[in-house]
């Protein structure tokens, strides 16, 4: 590998390309999805429990890979996490019954590439820039986010499911092979070298920041581990539970978007990929320019948070009166808007809480709270969407984010 590359801007560069690619191949199969399961007759309920299989197999994961992160190196996982997703979109095209399109969820257990790139971003930035960094790195996620509906729409105009989900496989290869020739596997001692001496020495407001003494560990499954990252880190712990209550009414619709465009909106696959493609583009903003300048006008992590929640407290009871697309698109600034700074700041934070060999465990930990919302929500979305309408969305958002909103004034959070 050619040494100008070991430079940590060019890492961070190569970095954002492959989330990009990911996130192109991952919407280009998963705007894809419900048209390809409604040629086998799946229902809503069925449709949700294809989701929760995905969802439940990503949680198993989810901690072993940010583990493996900090084990093995940043670049190996990274590269497991495409050679996963390969395979699930590979079997995804291959698929002729219901029960390979749920088999084709099953290489998803290690298909963390996302993850695998914060653990990167994390291993090079100083805590006070996390955030920052960490929001950039959705920026480019918003890219392939705002394509691949698009390029998934329209090559099932044109073509088929099928061919959608094979250009996802192949995708996935070219991310491989960028992985492997570009990035370098000790990226957390990199990280070391140049940053991590100059964080404990500073005395900015992030002084506290990645001072949890490291657990002594060099186990895979270490549940100790685990135990000491977050039941004894008060931090983590807090942040966990905020993103668990606030995070399950977007789980929920997310979960369900597909088949409500379907099914409640009568979109066209073409139609309902430029509604992902707008979100996409409000969420791009918001975690590429929004997070960053809030962040530098001096508003601490907290304030964000706690001004997060409000705001998508208020977006869910606007939601919960929507009757038409063009409303929906409308409620769906704010709300995106304030899910993209929450999770962004919230994940900045788990990384600040725990010493900087432990980044990837902790990352692990956080996306595995995501992926059991995930395991849950398409259940959930699937009966309260056939059984009590579009209009539930909106309660249950109500009423999550207002006990949370409530919870965080009354604790001074």
């Amino acid at each position: 590998m050619p040494a100008s590359l070991h430079d940590h801007g060019k890492i961070v560069l190569l970095t954002h390309v492959n989330v990009a690619l990911y996130a192109l191949c991952f919407w280009i199969q998963i705007g894809t999805l419900p048209y390809l399961t409604k040629t086998f007759d799946v229902n809503p309920v069925t449709f949700g429990y294809l989701q929760t299989t995905f969802a439940v197999v990503q949680l198993m994961g989810g901690p072993l890979f940010g583990r493996f992160g900090d084990l093995f190196g940043s670049r190996t996982a990274l590269a497991i996490a495409f050679i996963s997703a390969f395979c699930s979109y590979l079997l995804l095209g291959l698929a002729n019954t219901v029960f390979v399109i749920f088999l084709s969820r099953l290489p998803s257990a290690f298909m963390h590439a996302m993850q695998g790139a914060q653990m990167i971003i994390t291993d090079l930035t100083e805590p006070k820039q996390r955030s920052d960094s960490l929001g950039k790195l959705g920026l480019s996620y918003g890219v392939g986010m705002v394509l691949g509906p698009m390029v998934g729409g329209l090559t099932t105009k044109y073509a088929n499911e099928q061919i959608a989900a094979f250009i996802a496989a192949f995708g996935s290869l070219v991310c491989v092979f960028l992985v492997f020739t570009f990035i370098p596997n000790d990226t957390k001692q990199m990280g070391k070298i140049k940053h991590y001496s100059k964080a404990h020495d500073s005395d900015n407001e992030d002084s506290s920041s990645e001072k949890t003494p490291k657990a002594k560990s060099n186990k895979l499954i270490d549940i100790n581990l685990f135990i000491d990252l977050v039941w004894k880190n008060p931090v983590a712990r807090n942040l966990l539970f905020l993103k668990t209550v606030s995070g399950i009414p977007i789980g929920v619709l997310h979960s369900m978007f597909s088949m409500i465009a379907l099914n409640h909106f009568h979109l066209a696959a073409d139609v309902n990929g430029y509604v992902l493609s707008y979100i996409g583009v409000i969420s791009m903003i918001t975690q590429g320019l929004i997070v960053g300048r809030l962040t530098k006008q001096g508003f601490s992590d907290r304030a964000l948070i706690n001004s997060s929640i409000g705001l998508l407290f208020i977006s869910y009871g606007l939601l919960a009166f929507v009757t038409e697309i063009y409303g929906f698109c409308l409620v769906c600034l704010p709300m995106v808007v304030a899910g993209a700074v929450f999770s962004t700041v919230v994940q900045a934070m788990m990384t600040k809480s725990v010493a900087i060999d432990d980044t990837g465990s902790v990352i692990g930990i956080s996306m595995a709270v995501h992926s059991l919302i995930r395991s849950v929500s398409p259940t959930i979305g699937g009966f309260i969407f056939q059984y009590y309408g579009f209009k539930s969305f909106g309660i249950l958002g109500v009423v999550c984010n207002g006990a949370l909103f409530a919870y965080v004034m009354l604790t001074n959070q």
